[in-house]
This record gives structure tokens, sequence and C-alpha cells, in this order.
């Protein structure tokens, strides 16, 4: 079951004294996380299960069914939230989910195969594919743009990329 589980939000830690808890989330209208509970953890077990939240600057500041203090509020602090993928709408055609990059083969302009989509991780400056060479060895990163990836074939199980050209010179 936990192959198909797409994170949508990460708990932030308590808000206030009453048991709420600030939710970042991952999702296009932030209130969606309501309508998608009871929210998993990542070994499929429900994590939380909402029952009333509001609108916040990063997500929502919720209630949930298994916290009642401000202290365990605090105890979730980091827990990733997903749902299943099934529970979530289909992308529009020219739309796609994050994870439906993971696995996808990695080719450049001449057909040749670099490697695979490890991973999908942003860490604060914009999107990333995390890159299994196809020869083995240490993974690499490269930004996921359109000048980056022109082509998606997710269909297809593949995508193009343009990495950027080394830059020669040296800094001193």
């Amino acid at each position: 079951m936990t192959d198909n589980l797409i994170l949508v939000g990460q708990v932030g830690g308590a808000f206030g004294v009453r048991g709420e808890v600030k939710i970042t989330t991952f999702t296009g209208e932030a209130m969606a996380l309501v309508a998608y509970s009871p929210l998993l953890r990542s070994d499929g077990s429900i994590g939380l299960t909402l029952t009333g939240a509001r609108p916040d600057k990063k997500g929502l500041v919720a209630r949930a069914k298994e916290i009642a203090t401000k202290e365990q509020a605090d105890a979730m602090r980091g827990l990733k939230l997903f749902v299943p993928r099934e529970r979530l709408p289909e992308p529009d055609e020219d739309e796609f989910y994050l994870t439906d990059l993971i696995g996808l083969e990695v080719r450049d302009a001449s057909g040749a195969t670099l490697g695979r989509v490890k991973s999908v991780p942003n860490f604060g400056a914009g999107d990333l594919l995390e890159i299994t060479p196809a020869t083995g060895g240490q993974t690499w990163f490269l930004a996921f743009t359109r000048d980056t990836v022109p082509e998606l074939h997710i269909a297809g199980g593949w995508l193009l990329v343009a990495p950027p050209a080394e830059d020669e010179t040296e800094v001193e």
C-alpha cells in the first residue's frame, strides 16, 4: 500500500496551548487536506484525522482526533503526512504529480540513457531531479526547469534532459 502514497503535508508543531497543530501543506489548496483526512504516515497507518482547520501562512492550523494537548502536538513535529494516490484528483492532460517522475529513465538529446530519477527534492530554491547514473556511482542533481528538462514522456517512461554545460574556469 505504501507504494502509492503521496506526500501532502508535514506537521510543524503545536499552535497555541489547546492541542492545535501547524501543518505545512504541499497541495494546491491548503484546505484540501481536510477532505483527504485521515492523513497517513509513510507506513500507511493513520497519522492524523483532521476534525477542523483554518488556513495559515504556510498551510493550516488544525485540530486532530489524535491530539488533545500542546505536548502531543509538539510530539508530532516533523511527521510527514500522506494520502493514497487514488484519493487525489486526476491531473489534467498537461499536469502530473512530482511522484510520477520517480523511476523515469533520463535521456540526453542523442537518446543516450543517463540514468533514472531517484527522487524530486526541494531544498527551498526549487524542485530538483536526483538522478541515479545508468553506469552506477553517486547520484547527481539537476534543476527541474523547462530549460533543463524540455520534454516529459511520462506514459513512455522517460524524460529528456539538457544539462547545463560545465564551466571550465577555475575559481581562485
